[in-house]
């Protein structure tokens, strides 16, 4: 492995390790000052009310905002992510797994399968990109 693709990997499992961990700045430590931050949901031009976690972002405040906001709609303690695979090519990484969680509004759990894509660039996260099932997710805020 290489050492830009040995680095990625670090950076990833690093970000993976904090994101359990659940502390929102010590995991925004981790992206760039700017970054390209999407989540792969369709456009609503009212917005997301129940979910506002669920938008673009592009700075490293942005993405502590992202996780303080996942958490506050969410149960804790009724979370559970299952990594199935990392996979690096230089500075780019794919991780493929399983989120569960409780909608903290109407106390449904759900089960999404998802896909993060990054990109690492001078040891900080530049890209993060969100593949998941979405209609889980909005099914779970649904009043």
């Amino acid at each position: 492995m290489t050492t830009t693709a040995t680095t990625t990997r670090a950076v990833v499992e690093e970000l993976l390790r904090r994101i359990g961990a659940g502390d929102p700045e010590r995991i925004a430590e981790l992206y760039a000052d700017q970054g390209d931050w999407k989540l792969n949901w369709p456009q609503d031009e009212h917005g997301r009310p129940a979910t506002p976690w669920i938008r673009h972002r592009s700075t490293r405040a942005d993405a502590a905002a992202h996780y303080r906001e996942l958490a506050a709609g969410h149960l804790p303690g009724e979370a559970a992510t299952e990594i199935e695979r990392i996979l690096v090519d230089g500075t780019d990484a794919v991780v493929l797994g399983e989120i569960r969680q409780t909608a903290r509004a109407t106390g449904r759990a759900y089960l999404a399968t998802f896909a993060l894509h990054l990109t690492v660039e001078d040891g900080l996260i530049a890209r993060h990109h969100v593949y998941e099932d979405s209609l889980a997710v909005a099914r779970a805020f649904a009043p």
